[in-house]
């Protein structure tokens, strides 16, 4: 398939969208039914505390080092082999997963989905710069994020299901044969395309950028497990902002010498469209997370469903995110980005908001209300802020243009989850200590045994009754409720910024085709 034949027949386009979006969630529902799956695992490796931190942590290195590499060697050996390429190493780590003898083994298998994963996002975002017009993009990138956040619930809904009725490897092996559909329909049907001009290797950009998102990500990890005074933690979150500085500083003198070939166009950030595209969306990122990290738990711990019955209710945020992202072209299009992506951020920040008012009996009808109203406005912020910055991205920089959005986007993962996960965990310790005070029931057992999860306070406390498991409950609820107001705040950031500093639409292109694109063309090559 090549780019003509793409142009001659506009439907093939859809047809190809249809086929990274299968890429794009199989990759997703690996990391959520991973945490389905992780007290299985515990059992089956006789896996320490450690090792199944490294079981998601591993990953999530992984990921975040290899996107910009990734990146670079798409522009310039080509996006749509790399991704064949990618999609075929995902289906071997997915199987060695499920065939891992030990807790080893089992890591070195994630590693390796880590960095065919990291190629797939990638590639799959840069794919749009060359399937779809700036008019398009929106509808595209819609469909996209629908597919990326649809893991969301399936991911325990299918996980939770296979390990209560097959052997555990199953989870990991169901992503064989999607994978396998993936590199089928993707040789048919997406074209291949790189850079006019090959990106020069820049191996010290490579070791700057991968040391400094490497040290950076795993500083978030472990303040998330260790809390925010865990001085090795501070340390590698310090490294790790020298080490991007630093690699910002070699770009930019790099693109200022004469032949300079540097891994990033450091002058794509003079672009507020781009800019803005990429910040805003990891913003958006952030203040999502807040529903991700505690509702789960809040599921389990506080209504006491299992794992197929937590991912039925984040049904309603799937709901919200298609209601924003389907028609967020036709938004963008009627009252332009900066209006679209205030709204987004007003949706989001009123839905967690509302969510600031669950108790430990609250009903389905009023948590997927107020979910439904988060999916909105995450599905129309990330729309609009990814179609902002794709747009200022020409054949010749998609590869490494989608990296650094997709790069932003990983490491706020890790970032919210440590400062959410720090609130939640720092305010529920808070409740369980007024709770002691004001309930005799709570004793001195069941408080040690609350102050590690809420599950393990709710187990402790079931043996005493059902007063220590509503207070052990009503802790939880109070710490839920203060990230929540966390996750407000930073849509209220998001919010202002996007008011401030969003352009109202993508209009800086032809500049930016003048001043940095001039002579980039689409190479286009049969597969």
């Amino acid at each position: 398939m090549n780019v003509t034949a793409i142009k001659e027949n506009p439907a093939r386009k859809w047809w190809a969208l249809g086929a990274l979006s299968l890429a794009v969630v199989a990759v997703s529902l690996d990391s959520t039914v991973l945490s389905v799956a992780l007290p299985t695992l515990a059992g089956a490796f006789h896996a320490s505390e450690s090792q199944l931190q490294w079981f998601t942590s591993g990953y999530l290195l992984v990921l975040a080092a290899v996107m910009l590499p990734a990146g670079l060697l798409g522009d310039t050996f080509g996006r749509k082999r790399l991704l064949l390429v990618s999609l075929a190493l995902f289906g071997v780590g997915s199987a060695a997963c499920a065939f891992a003898a030990n807790a080893t083994e089992f890591t070195v298998a994630r590693l390796l989905l880590g960095l065919a994963g990291a190629a797939i996002v990638v590639m799959v975002l840069a794919a749009f710069t060359v399937l779809f017009n700036d008019e398009e993009r929106p509808r595209a990138i819609g469909i996209w994020a629908a597919a990326n956040f649809l893991a969301l619930p399936l991911g325990p809904i299918l996980g939770g299901w296979m390990l209560t009725n097959f052997w555990w490897g199953w989870v990991f092996l169901i992503n064989v044969p999607v994978a396998a559909v993936g590199v089928a329909v993707a040789a048919a049907l997406v074209p291949e395309s790189r850079a006019a001009v090959g990106p020069g290797l820049d191996p010290a950009g490579i070791a700057f950028s991968t040391a400094g998102l490497v040290s950076l990500v795993y500083g978030f990890i472990r303040a998330g497990q260790d809390g925010w005074g865990d001085v090795p933690a501070l340390a590698a979150m310090a490294a790790g902002l020298v080490l991007l500085l630093v690699f910002f500083l070699w770009e930019t003198r790099l693109g200022r010498r004469p032949g300079g070939q540097p891994l990033i166009d450091v002058g794509l950030f003079k672009f507020r469209s781009f800019t803005w595209g990429v910040v805003l969306s990891a913003v958006a990122g952030l203040a999502m997370i807040g529903s991700l990290f505690t509702m789960p738990q809040y599921f389990q711990g506080v209504l006491g469903v299992n794992a197929l019955g937590s991912g039925l209710r984040l049904l309603p945020l799937v709901g919200g995110l298609l209601m924003g992202t389907l028609p967020a072209a036709w938004v963008v299009k009627a009252v332009g980005a900066k209006v679209a992506s205030v709204a987004g951020f007003a949706f989001l920040g009123g839905g967690m908001a509302v969510g600031t008012l669950t108790g430990t009996a609250s009903s389905n009808w009023f948590l997927g209300f107020w979910l439904a109203l988060v999916g909105i406005g995450m599905g129309l912020v990330m729309v609009t802020a990814s179609s902002a910055a794709l747009s200022q991205l020409d054949a010749d920089r998609s590869g490494v243009g989608s990296a650094v959005l997709q790069a932003v986007a990983k490491v706020g993962a890790p970032l919210g989850a440590a400062i959410l996960g720090s609130v939640l965990h720092s305010q529920y310790l808070a409740g369980l200590q007024a709770q002691a005070l004001t309930h005799t029931v709570l004793s001195p057992g069941v408080l040690t045994s609350a102050q590690q999860s809420v599950f393990a306070g709710v187990a402790a406390a079931s043996s005493v009754g059902r007063g220590a498991v509503q207070a052990v409950r009503e802790a939880f609820v109070s710490g839920l409720t203060s990230a929540l107001w966390v996750s407000v705040a930073i849509s209220l950031v998001g919010l202002v910024l996007a008011a401030l500093f969003m352009p109202r639409g993508a209009t800086e292109r032809d500049k930016l085709g003048k001043d940095h694109g001039k002579g980039a063309r689409l190479v286009g090559s049969d597969s």
